[in-house]
């Protein structure tokens, strides 16, 4: 007798992901302190893997631009980032992880001890599940 799963409503979901996410983004925010950093800080060094403008790095931060000023000041006072004006346009700043910046962002991402555990519980099929649902929902999230 095989048993079918009732249906799980969409707020049910809602309920689900955010409290999955805000338990994440707390061992996020704990390990990037560990490492002097504050969790938007070292949000911003996984955003500026890849050159980034000042106001699109705004935009993914999800914050005003003048508090991105801030931020990337803070980093390029530790050699985590540095901002250089833009070849096309010279009034456009354009923000750029360091490789101390590469390195402290792999020892936070490694330092998160929660994550970890609660990632390495899944089997190898739930973790490509898991990918592949990330992968679906996260352009319809961020389009």
């Amino acid at each position: 007798m095989s048993t079918v799963a009732p249906p799980v409503s969409t707020p049910a979901l809602m309920e689900a992901v955010a409290a999955v996410s805000a338990a994440y983004f707390v061992d996020f925010a704990t390990a990037a302190g560990r490492h002097g950093l504050s969790s938007s800080q070292a949000k911003a060094l996984g955003v500026v893997r890849e050159p980034v403008p000042m106001r699109a790095l705004a935009g993914r931060l999800g914050c005003d631009a003048s508090n991105v000023t801030g931020i990337v000041d803070r980093l390029e006072s530790l050699d985590l980032a540095r901002r250089e004006a833009s070849a096309g346009d010279r009034r456009v700043k354009i923000v750029t992880i360091t490789d101390e910046g590469r390195e402290v962002l792999l020892r936070i991402r490694a330092d998160m001890t929660k994550a970890h555990r609660a990632l390495d519980s899944l089997t190898d099929v739930q973790r490509a599940e898991l990918l592949a649902m990330c992968h679906q929902l996260l352009p319809l999230l961020t389009d």
